[in-house]
């Protein structure tokens, strides 16, 4: 058994769908812009300790 629905129902169902994708295509590219943050910040991180071990190396 098919609903006929108003066009008005049927647009606001549209609508809705546009917001829900649009919502899970944002939430993904923060989701990869926070990933690239952390793995930046890691890298940043990694070199900064490797820089100032080779500094105390040197030093003795």
């Amino acid at each position: 058994m098919t609903e006929k629905y108003s066009s008005a129902r049927q647009n606001a169902e549209k609508a809705f769908d546009r917001a829900k994708v649009e919502t899970a295509t944002r939430d993904r590219v923060h989701e990869e812009l926070d990933a690239a943050e952390k793995a930046r910040r890691d890298k940043t991180s990694r070199l900064r300790e490797a820089r100032l071990a080779q500094g105390r190396a040197t030093d003795v």
